[in-house]
């Protein structure tokens, strides 16, 4: 057998690539006397991605140098982060959740029965706990618990309070999981140091904070469950993991947000400490590398090139996600992902002289809805009741929208002014112009008719994608088919609550700041 790690060794398996450690002495001390109890917390939202693996081999280490590790599914912190999970989808993704991380951790050899599994609900909503949340509440300030959430909890101009109480919650399970360390991104730096400061208020201990660097994405940004083009899923196919590589961002030369070098160095050293960059013989062979700053060396000297280096990540990665998509593969579990993320099935078309056909799932996520910017507006020369409007919504140039508001919104208050339009209606001439989205509007029910151009939350950017809150998911249809009427089936359900916010079916049309709304057309329709 192996002589046990000393607290030294421990202490550098424990830190090895952490951004970084609050709390550094006292953790040494803890070694020093015993093992070290961590807990890594992860809200059950969007699926997880390959980013995931960052943490997993942290755990990995933890493991190693003989940690107590508790992993924590949020799923209580995911309905409060600005519902990102709904209440009636929260289950299902939990269990999704539980599923793919232990699928994860199985993947790259943790032991699941060193590990302890909790979920958020299953102690917070209990007497005790609740009670400590008032207790905070009565000593935490609104600008605290605001600025605490910042870079984690979804920004918005009027925050709900389910988003303040977000960090102190989370501050709270330090004590409830009876740990001594917290694990997390360095985008939960604020909500760690609003621990720090408020849980000796309550009485309890101050805990250890571990930091993890955010890992770029394949675009260089990020890596997002939300932002399709820089992550990779779990479960995507093979061919699939091969495409997203080859668009990654990887210039020659560069070693700055490059999302490749950063998930070898992240993962798929720590895992293997070593990594095999594969090549043809005729540009050198195969060249294995013990040391991540070699490989980052010739990466920057162009020794190594960045097509080789992708195609050894496709090769190691796939390695990874095998185990995975092969316990995905059952029917239990493909039932599980659907439900927990529901997508629109795109039916085929039916052969000619087919008389039936399978029916096509009518779902808000095949409407193509963006923030727009009217850039101007001007009357339509053949047509008094029509505006002619340029609006930008994100593309190479601004989309021509032909809009019957002449009656009922000045000039002056559209112009420069966000707007909700549909995007992906089949173009059509209105009076000779061509009109190539709706700008969406509440309508009264009564006379006189009144009608507002429903508004983004302040701060949306143009291009910015609006979703019915449950449908984030889907894609939307490259071109909605006249004959289909789906816009017309989904819009028969589009209502303004009592509270202004646009909804379809009284799900609440959002985007990632917030709620869209009217500004006073209570219960009226929508299109």
């Amino acid at each position: 057998m192996e002589p046990a790690p000393s607290p030294q060794e421990k202490y550098q398996l424990i830190t090895r690539n952490l951004q970084e450690v609050l709390g550094e002495e006292k953790l040494m001390a803890i070694l020093k006397e015993r093992e070290l109890k961590i807990y890594w917390g992860t809200a059950t939202t969007g699926k997880p991605h390959v980013a995931y693996f960052v943490p997993m081999s942290k755990i990995a280490d933890f493991l190693k140098a003989g940690c107590e590790v508790t992993v924590l599914f949020a799923d209580l912190h995911a309905y409060l982060d600005n519902m990102k999970a709904p209440w009636e989808l929260l289950e299902l993704r939990t269990r999704y959740y539980e599923h793919v991380i232990k699928a994860m951790l199985e993947s790259i050899g943790v032991p699941l029965e060193k590990l302890r599994f909790v979920r958020g609900t299953d102690y917070q909503l209990s007497k005790e706990y609740t009670l400590d949340v008032y207790r905070l509440s009565s000593v935490v300030t609104q600008h605290d618990a605001k600025k605490a959430g910042a870079e984690v909890v979804k920004q918005v101009e009027h925050p709900l309070l389910s988003g303040l109480l977000y960090p102190g919650l989370q501050a709270l399970d330090e004590e409830y999981l009876k740990v001594d360390a917290q694990f997390g991104g360095v985008d939960q730096r604020k909500i760690f140091t609003f621990a720090e400061k408020y849980l000796p208020s309550l009485g309890y201990a101050k805990r250890v904070h571990l930091m993890n660097p955010m890992v770029p994405g394949l675009t260089g940004s990020k890596m997002s469950s939300s932002e399709e083009d820089s992550k990779i899923d779990l479960l995507d196919r093979k061919e699939d993991v091969k495409k997203k590589l080859k668009k990654a961002f990887c210039e020659p030369g560069n070693v700055e947000n490059n999302g490749v070098l950063s998930f070898i160095k992240h993962v798929l050293f720590p895992l293997k400490s070593e990594f095999v960059v594969l090549r043809e013989e005729k540009w050198g062979g195969n060249k294995t590398y013990t040391a991540y700053e070699a490989l980052e060396k010739d990466f920057a000297e162009q020794v190594v090139h960045p097509g080789d280096l992708k195609n050894s990540v496709e090769v190691a990665l796939n390695k990874l996600l095998d185990p995975i998509r092969e316990k995905f593969n059952c029917p239990e579990l493909k039932k599980l992902s659907s439900a927990a993320y529901p997508t629109p099935s795109k039916a085929k078309p039916a052969d000619k002289g087919t008389k039936n056909s399978e029916p096509e799932d009518v779902v808000p996520s095949r409407l193509d809805i963006r923030v727009g910017k009217v850039i101007s507006v001007e009357k339509h020369p053949d047509a008094d009741s029509l505006y002619v409007e340029k609006i930008d919504v994100g593309e190479a140039e601004p989309r021509t929208v032909v809009s019957g508001l002449v009656h009922f919104v000045p000039k002056e208050q559209l112009q420069d002014r966000l707007v909700v339009l549909l995007c992906n209606l089949k173009p059509q001439k209105m009076r000779g112009v061509e009109s190539q989205g709706m700008v969406l509007c509440a309508s009264s029910v009564g006379e006189p008719r009144q009608v507002e151009p429903l508004d983004p939350p302040a701060g949306c950017c143009a291009g910015e994608r609006v979703y019915v809150e449950g449908y984030e998911g889907g894609e939307p249809d490259e071109e909605l088919k006249p004959k289909k009427k789906v816009f017309e089936k989904l819009q028969a359900d589009f209502r303004v609550s009592e509270d202004c916010v646009a909804q379809w079916k009284q799900r609440n049309f959002l985007t990632k700041l917030g709620t869209v709304s009217c500004k006073s057309l209570r219960g009226g329709s929508i299109s």
